[in-house]
């Protein structure tokens, strides 16, 4: 018996066979997306993400693997800090950045 092996290359943003798709690897926020994308498509992507990757700044040795993603629990929940950073007489604002140095306190108390 013959066996028949055919592999269909399909562009996810549009749902058509394509010959010529590859696979893409996006990340933002420290989540890693891969997406099959015909030429036509992949310069789609690029001309809307073109101005925000000349507006920022590659970061080197990230290529191969995303940075960690934020996860509830971990060192960078900022909700637990800031309620931990409250509890124990820091001065922390409900938003924004929060200081290192509050950081390496509840990663020390923890």
């Amino acid at each position: 018996m013959a066996q028949r092996i055919v592999t269909i290359y399909t562009d996810d943003l549009t749902g058509e066979e394509s010959s010529e798709a590859a696979t893409h690897q996006i990340a933002i926020d420290g989540v890693a997306y891969e997406i099959d994308l015909s030429p036509e498509s992949y310069d789609k992507l690029m001309d809307a993400v073109s101005p925000f990757l000349t507006a920022g700044r590659r970061v080197r040795g990230t290529r191969a693997k995303a940075a960690p993603a934020r996860q509830a629990g971990g060192s960078n929940d900022t909700a637990a800090i800031r309620a931990w950073a409250k509890e124990n007489g820091y001065d922390i604002n409900d938003r924004g950045r929060v200081a290192a140095e509050i950081r390496e306190a509840y990663n020390k108390a923890h």
